[in-house]
């Protein structure tokens, strides 16, 4: 059984014996169908971008990073309106690397950053997604992803009365965080700076300006010396070298879509813009068969 007794009593045990509570479990999450009539999509770009995480300890700092071949997704953006963004953004753990500076005890100078391969190890078996791991669930552990559900704090709404080449907008995006096959609702401050030809848009450049902790308990990521099996060591007795969460960041460039432009017939009868293989509204949106690119990010591929 994935969650043993073992497992619950590291959780309890985590924050003093206060109980953690557990992500939701979840495979995979659903991309929303746009909010609006005027929604384009833009589709990231695999060649330009990257996940990155810091975890600061006492004696041990851990920098994490997935290259931007690791990253596809879409995003639907109405220019006029961006509050009615929705998007989702897939990574692909498999090409992991994990880098250490380690200082000889606490308080003392950190040494230069190196690549440990055994730690890299390590954090495969944490994910489950080491050579052990059964095919199915290796693709499932490997995936993290992001949904942009709602947008807050916007330092503008409307991008078609800024002008310029490029024009940038921060704000609030609220979603679910998935990993490890769990997800939680989380908010993180983004930045977006547009590209624009003319009057249309081109290309977005998104890039966190604060990053997203997430908590290792929270998702289940533990110590393990297999798949599927606990280590004797827990995140409290390791918590002198390992952090207990991650402060994830996360940057990448999204191009316009061919299929992007809206349909204006749609727009003037307030339906939903014509996108191949678009679902009714209200409906998670279905990534369109035709799109090689975009439909690779229905499920979590090899990358790189």
């Amino acid at each position: 059984m994935r969650f043993t007794l073992l497992t619950l009593s590291s959780l309890l045990l985590a924050c003093g014996g206060e109980p953690v509570k557990l992500a939701e479990q979840a495979e995979k999450l659903a991309i929303e169908a746009p909010k609006s009539a005027g929604a384009r999509r833009f589709v990231v770009d695999s060649s330009d971008g990257v996940l990155g995480f810091d975890m600061d300890a006492p004696i041990e700092k851990i920098r994490g990073r997935v290259p931007a071949s690791a990253l596809t997704g879409e995003i639907f953006v109405d220019t006029a309106d961006l509050a009615k963004t929705t998007g989702l953004v897939h990574v692909d753990l498999r090409a992991l690397e994990l880098f250490q500076r380690k200082a000889d005890a606490e308080g003392q100078p950190f040494g230069e950053e190196t690549k440990n391969e055994t730690q890299n190890q390590h954090a495969r078996e944490w994910l489950e997604i080491g050579p052990d791991a059964p095919a199915d669930a290796l693709a499932k552990n490997a995936l993290i992803e992001f949904s942009l559900r709602e947008l807050g704090d916007l330092s503008a709404t409307n991008l078609d009365k800024l002008s310029g080449a490029e024009r940038k907008v921060s704000f609030t995006a609220t979603g679910e965080f998935l990993l490890h096959q769990r997800k939680a609702s989380k908010s993180v401050k983004l930045e977006a700076t547009f590209t624009y030809v003319g009057d249309q848009p081109s290309s977005v450049r998104i890039k966190s300006l604060e990053p997203l902790e997430v908590g290792l308990d929270e998702y289940d990521v533990h110590p393990r010396e297999a798949f599927g099996k606990l280590a004797a060591k827990t995140l409290q007795t390791l918590s002198p070298k390992v952090a207990k969460a991650a402060a994830v960041h996360l940057e990448f460039t999204a191009k316009l879509a061919p299929d992007a432009k809206p349909s204006m017939e749609s727009a003037a009868a307030g339906a939903a813009p014509a996108v191949a293989g678009q679902a009714p509204s209200g409906t998670p949106y279905q990534t369109p068969a035709g799109d090689a690119k975009a439909a690779a990010t229905a499920a979590p591929g090899k990358a790189g």
